[in-house]
């Protein structure tokens, strides 16, 4: 059950998105009609032009180090190990039809932080609550999970059946009054919060500039994903269902920084993703820049190349996208989380461990790991035995986990 003080900072936040009138793909998107595959050149993260092979040069050692003398957490992060603290800062898919062994595994083993509904379910708010219930059973720390999907509606709503609302696109969605779309996706995280979840991995609120750009962009105007046409649209829109979704009591994480409106490729489905027009001041940064400053509580960074802001890097296992401009330029101080990097081709160049380990230098909070789960134990360990190496490392991990637990005070679907 919500609190009072977060019965109040919802509400703060509600009347401020509510105000944002000016100006991944993901996992479970559908395979996109067309698109040529193409090759990725990794760069590192962690110095300037670094191959993959070097990067494992900087990936964590095979025997862990011992863990070196420091101070013990305080806070929220008191009495939590390392191992758990790292966990924290992962959430792993599991089908919505059922929970799976291997994630319920992984919650009770693993210290799992999150789990993530994937693919398409008809079986309704009773079913999903029920397997959801199998997942916080298996929680032995005392944490609450975060439970998400992907309910944007329209090609992308993992969610249906007995009690969920057939959404529609958010293409449709951009028709509605404002006010109207925000009382529907109040409605909706209603019905999400009856089974058991309580993050939506949307709004999308990446800008695609007209219908001529739509019919070029595979992973969102294709799909009809966009809310309208051109950042005031964008920004209007998702706001107003970020604003439906935090008044509904769940957490809206606005996608995919800085922005896949101008691609011409799908990165789960292609290598080679290249953003080569978005700059740190364009319209769809601007877009991000006033969510944030009316209190937008999560951000998903996608996993495109920006030659114009990160040249040779995927966005999430970037520090300039992420710590310099999302956190820094544009002051977020939320949740930031990744796209998919367990099964996307964008990021196939990368080991799994790297990207795990890369996502967090560069200052994401929660690695998704979606498409394919059973890559979460390697890259936890790769995570942990970093930390244990590298106490600058470390001081991440323990920045990102306070994140998440801040986030999970203020936003905790009953059980």
């Amino acid at each position: 059950m919500r609190t009072g003080l977060l019965a109040l900072a919802a509400g703060a936040l509600i009347v401020a998105l509510a105000g944002c009138t000016s100006a991944g793909g993901d996992a479970d998107a559908p395979t996109p009609r067309a698109g040529a595959s193409g090759s990725v050149t990794p760069s590192g993260v962690s110095t300037p032009s670094t191959s993959p092979s070097a990067a494992a040069s900087t990936a964590p050692p095979a025997t862990p180090s011992p863990t070196p003398t420091s101070t013990p957490p305080a806070g929220p992060l008191a009495g939590l190990s390392l191992e758990q603290r790292v966990g924290q800062l992962f959430m792993v898919g599991s089908p919505a039809t059922s929970a799976t062994p291997a994630t319920i595994d992984d919650v009770a083993n693993l210290h799992i932080g999150g789990v993530f509904l994937s693919g398409r379910s008809t079986a309704g708010v009773q079913a999903t609550a029920a397997a959801v219930r199998r997942f916080t059973a298996a929680d032995r720390d005392g944490v609450p999970l975060l439970v998400s999907t992907d309910q944007e509606g329209g090609e992308v709503q993992v969610l249906r059946g007995p009690g969920f609302s057939d959404i529609p696109s958010a293409l449709a969605q951009s028709r509605l009054a404002t006010a109207t779309l925000r009382a529907d996706a109040a409605a909706w995280a209603g019905q999400l919060r009856a089974a058991g979840v309580d993050m939506d991995l949307g709004p999308v609120a990446d800008v695609v500039a007209s219908a001529q750009q739509a019919a070029a962009n595979p992973p969102i105007g294709r799909l009809d994903r966009e809310y309208g046409y051109g950042a005031p649209s964008a920004l209007a829109k998702a706001g107003a269902f970020a604003g439906g979704m935090i008044r509904g009591g769940v957490v809206p994480v606005a996608k995919h920084f800085p922005g896949l409106g101008a691609v011409t490729g799908n990165t789960d489905f292609q290598a080679g993703v290249t953003d080569t027009s978005t700059t740190a001041t364009s319209p769809s940064v601007s877009v991000y820049a006033t969510l944030i400053r009316n209190g937008l509580p999560a951000v998903m960074v996608g996993t495109a190349e920006y030659t114009r802001i990160a040249p040779g890097v995927p966005a999430a296992f970037s520090p300039a996208v992420v710590a310099k401009l999302l956190r820094g330029q544009l002051g977020f101080t939320g949740v930031v989380m990744t796209d998919d990097v367990s099964a996307a081709k964008q990021v196939a160049a990368w080991t799994p461990e790297q990207r795990a380990v890369l996502a967090i230098q560069a200052g994401v909070d929660i690695v998704l790991v979606s498409a394919s789960p059973q890559l979460a134990p390697q890259m936890i360990a790769a995570v942990v035995a970093k930390a244990r190496a590298e106490p600058a490392f470390r001081a991440q991990v323990d920045a990102a986990a306070t994140r998440v637990l801040a986030l999970k005070q203020r936003y905790r679907a009953a059980p």
